[in-house]
């Protein structure tokens, strides 16, 4: 049993500072000084950017197990009123990165307690999660093809809505592919009294929001779902004597397969030229944030289902995948692995809401299915 009430103070401090993709280097510095009292045999600093991993060997040969966290928070400002909410008004852990990386410190403590006898534990605190980037960043690093070299990988998710501490599973496909899509359309500006002088985009974009919602209600291209969401759109300038002559939007696009999302990509871009070239605009396009399809596979969700067992929790098994993304996926593409979600409680904030915060009662929850799951392994 690890010490909980160290491991809570770790968990509000982790919360209280928070940093998001790409600058997670003083939270990382945190996980390092933190774990370093618990005697891993080795520390891989810097992975991909922020990225750490300790490493924890066994007495003689097994199974090489890697469990990730997220270093990460949002840039979304927390409206919580407690002691050690985020100290930055533009940035909060609101998704749960801070238990996520506490869970993985407790496991730490719990290895150096109980050292593993049997194979390799390596424990991965993975940075720009939300974005997409930090896995593939990590998968391509040296640092971390040259030491990891894990046999099965595992992450967990909290997930408000579930009762606290169920075990939440997939067989097959966990979560969503989706990307972040962008077109520039510039066309022409002229006087509001002539808008025929010149060659506003408003058609254009008009008709690229019906293109995107015509494509993703045809089920003939697709095999599973498919969604288009727009999330932005800017047209010309508050200038009342003034047609516009640059708009944008931009949209995200999700799909449970891998396949239908490159479908669903081509379909719109195609979409995109067919209109401009109609309507003689100029455009440009950039992807942003890109994530795969989680996959998982069947032997580790089958060990997640039998260390929820031994652990004494209630397993909840999901018919479909969830719409939202994981960059985990990059690892569960390359090595045996599954994702599962821990149940936050059923009175808890959605994840991304402003006023969440990670429930303390299932850190240890966590702790005890990561240890069975290695146990089980390497038994």
């Amino acid at each position: 049993m690890t010490n909980s009430a160290h491991l809570i103070s770790f968990r509000k401090e982790l919360h209280a500072y928070p940093e998001i993709a790409g600058q997670e280097k003083s939270t990382a510095d945190r996980l390092k000084r933190f774990i370093a009292a618990y005697k891993p045999d080795k520390v891989i600093d810097r992975i991909g950017g922020h990225g750490i991993a300790f490493i924890f060997k066994g007495k003689v040969p097994g199974k090489k197990i890697m469990f990730r966290a997220d270093l990460d928070a949002l840039p979304i400002k927390e409206i919580s009123e407690f002691d050690y909410r985020s100290v930055f008004s533009d940035r909060a852990h609101l998704c749960g990165h801070d238990g996520h990386m506490t869970i993985l410190a407790g496991l730490a403590e719990e290895l150096n307690n109980n050292r593993p006898l049997k194979g390799e534990i390596s424990l991965l605190f993975q940075p720009s999660e939300e974005t997409g980037e930090g896995a593939a960043l990590v998968l391509h690093d040296d640092k971390f093809t040259g030491s990891i070299k894990p046999d099965y990988v595992f992450a967990l998710h909290n997930l408000p809505g579930f009762q606290a501490s169920s075990v939440i599973i997939n067989e097959n496909i966990f979560s969503s592919a989706s990307v972040g899509l962008t077109v520039c359309l510039h066309g022409k500006s002229s006087h509001a009294a002539e808008p025929a002088m010149g060659n506003s985009p408003v058609k254009a974009l008009s008709r690229l929001l019906d293109a995107v919602q015509t494509i993703q209600e045809g089920k003939e291209s697709f095999k599973d779902f498919v969604l288009g969401t727009i999330v932005h759109i800017s047209l010309g300038e508050k200038r009342f004597g003034t047609s516009p002559e640059y708009g944008e939007i931009s949209m995200t696009l999700r799909a449970y397969r891998d396949e239908d999302m490159e479908t669903l990509k081509t379909e719109i871009l195609d979409a995109v030229k067919q209109i401009c070239e109609r309507e003689k605009i100029r455009f440009e396009y950039e992807w942003k944030e890109e994530f795969l399809s989680l996959e998982n596979a069947p032997y580790p969700v089958e060990i997640i289902k039998r260390a929820a067992r031994v652990s004494g929790f209630k397993i909840i098994r999901m018919d479909e995948p969830f719409k939202w993304s994981e960059d985990f996926s990059h690892f569960a593409k390359k090595f045996p692995g599954a994702m599962f979600g821990l149940g936050a409680g059923t009175g808890q904030a959605a994840l991304h809401n402003p006023d969440y915060d990670f429930p303390d009662e299932i850190i240890q929850s966590g702790i005890d299915i990561l240890m069975n799951i290695y146990r089980l392994i390497n038994e």
